[in-house]
């Protein structure tokens, strides 16, 4: 980290593996090229809209899982395998399945009446069709879920029903304050995550370089990339990541201050 730092104030030589110091240059470039604005509004859009989905999604499968008795382990181990699938292969099934001509998913709505999207072609549906891939992988904070899940006092909601109290209201006054530490964990975790997303829509925009890929998917990990590995301009990439640093730094502080409010801790009075 501290050699990154250093070369963001200079013009690094791969061949030589040599640098000659340029100041703040490449920081004031931050602020001139426009593609680093583009990739960061990329960026923070897919954030907004991954963050919320993830966190639902994941706690609803955990919802479910906790309320099987037997077999439960085995839906555990289903729901969790898509975690471990190698992201390439991942990548490939939903490039098929993402297809606006042929793809699974348009066929679906086909047959429903409903006209599916581009979601590959048009710059308005890229990002989401990144998201639902990203969904595929939510196990693991579906897992962190769970595990809160089992630690919530059944006494709770016996005196919950006792008192007449419903399942939404069980959910909302007893479920969500007990598992709030794990909700504020996954949220910082995940957001971290997103902003730097690279894998998804790597593979399945960038990977082939013969092919224009839409400025939509370019997000602020894979312009990083693009500048260090393919442009070589590794000062440049230097100053971009610890850009990257500082936001995700910021989001983190904000995120610390005011989500850290809505949080029980078992201690507290």
């Amino acid at each position: 980290m501290i050699y990154s730092l250093y070369i963001s104030f200079s013009s690094y030589n791969l061949a030589t593996n040599s640098s000659r110091p340029i100041g703040f240059d490449n920081y004031a470039r931050l602020f001139e090229d426009p593609r680093v604005a583009v990739s960061l509004a990329n960026t923070l859009f897919y954030a907004v809209m991954a963050v919320p989905l993830e966190i639902i999604f994941a706690l609803v499968l955990a919802l479910l899982l906790n309320r099987m008795g037997r077999g439960a382990g085995i839906f555990r181990t289903l729901y969790y395998l898509p975690k471990m699938t190698p992201a390439v292969a991942t990548a490939a099934v939903f490039f098929l399945l993402l297809n606006g001509n042929s793809g699974a998913i348009n066929q679906g709505l086909a047959a429903i009446g409903i006209q599916g999207p581009q979601w590959l072609v048009d710059p308005a549906w890229v990002k989401p069709s990144i998201v639902i891939m990203a969904l595929w992988t939510v196990s693991g904070t579906m897992v962190i879920f769970l595990a809160a899940l089992k630690n919530v006092p059944v006494e709770l909601y016996e005196v919950a029903s006792l008192d007449g109290a419903g399942p939404v209201r069980k959910f909302f006054s007893i479920t969500l304050p007990m598992i709030s530490g794990a909700m504020f964990f996954n949220v910082i975790v995940l957001s971290i995550a997103a902003f730097q997303v690279f894998d998804q829509a790597y593979l399945l925009f960038w990977r082939d370089q013969s092919n224009a890929s839409p400025e939509a998917s370019l997000f602020y990990a894979i312009y990083l990339f693009q500048q260090a590995f393919r442009q070589f301009n590794f000062g440049f990439a230097a100053a971009m990541a610890w850009l990257l640093f500082v936001i995700i730094m910021a989001v983190t502080v904000i995120q610390v201050k005011f989500g850290n409010r809505f949080v029980y801790y078992e201690g507290d009075r």
